[in-house]
């Protein structure tokens, strides 16, 4: 049986590294890693999933929960034949791949988290998410997306970058965007799971995000047992698109530093 999400699988032949599984955030589909897939698939097995509800994926009403996310990862890894890999996800995706530890932790090789935050929600953060729920099923997904743009990526991005968001917001699915902010308002506290992460950690974050700010990334990085943290100047809240040069050289030496092979020397990591 065909696996329930779609997905990107670059370089399945690759076996020399370790598999960069990569997860994306809320609302946008598997096109916001189009950098990253294109660095790193030359040398290793890259696989970029739609979560349920977004870009090609199907679309579950109701709720969501994280749990749910994790698990269908789970079985697209597992009908890939993936055994170990390095798990990335930025915002949403982060706190999908904090589940997926809780579930995978011995598959896990390596965990990235972008622009993500590990504590559970707040009375009034779970009011404020089931509330846009109901606000994208009565009006849809293109005033939200307007509104919050310039607070996705920065004020002065490229206006391809712009675009390419907008546009990723635009086409999610309001029923399963929806779906998603109802299970994320449910979600547990993974700061005690962080602390037990017995693999090495890179955590990122825009300089100016004001989703996740950079003090959310720092007390992650406490949490940590073995973490780095690398704070991209002239970013918000996806770095990896704003500044994909970047993320991708902190990136590419973390996941040489799990696969084992010399790290090129580079510029000091930015640490706030």
């Amino acid at each position: 049986m065909p696996p329930f999400l779609a997905y990107d699988d670059k370089n399945p032949g690759s076996s020399a590294r370790t598999p960069l599984v990569l997860v994306h955030g809320h609302p946008f589909d598997r096109t916001m890693w189009a950098p990253q897939l294109a660095a790193f698939s030359a040398g290793r097995r890259v696989i970029a999933p739609d979560l349920r509800g977004y870009g090609a994926s199907p679309v579950t009403p109701g709720t969501v929960p994280l749990s749910r996310h994790a698990r269908d990862i789970e079985e697209l890894l597992d009908f890939l034949d993936v055994d170990t890999f390095v798990l990335a996800g930025l915002s949403m995706g982060g706190q999908i791949a904090m589940e997926c530890y809780a579930r995978l932790g011995d598959r896990v090789r390596g965990l990235v988290l972008a622009d993500t935050f590990p504590d559970p929600e707040t009375p009034e953060g779970r009011k404020g998410r089931t509330d846009l729920a109901a606000r994208l099923l009565a009006e849809g997904m293109q005033d939200y997306a307007d509104e919050v743009l310039e607070r996705m990526v920065a004020p002065y991005a490229d206006p391809q970058v712009k675009a390419h968001v907008h546009r990723m917001m635009t086409a999610t699915s309001p029923e399963g965007a929806a779906a998603a902010l109802r299970g994320r308002a449910e979600r547990p506290d993974y700061r005690p799971l962080l602390t037990r992460v017995t693999v090495p950690a890179l955590v990122v974050v825009g300089a100016d995000d004001t989703f996740t700010p950079v003090a959310d990334a720092e007390a992650m990085h406490a949490l940590l047992p073995d973490s780095a943290l690398h704070v991209p100047e002239g970013a918000a809240h996806m770095p990896n698109l704003e500044r994909p040069e970047e993320f991708n050289e902190v990136l590419g030496r973390f996941l040489a530093r799990i696969d084992g092979t010399p790290v090129p020397p580079t510029a000091p990591d930015s640490h706030a």
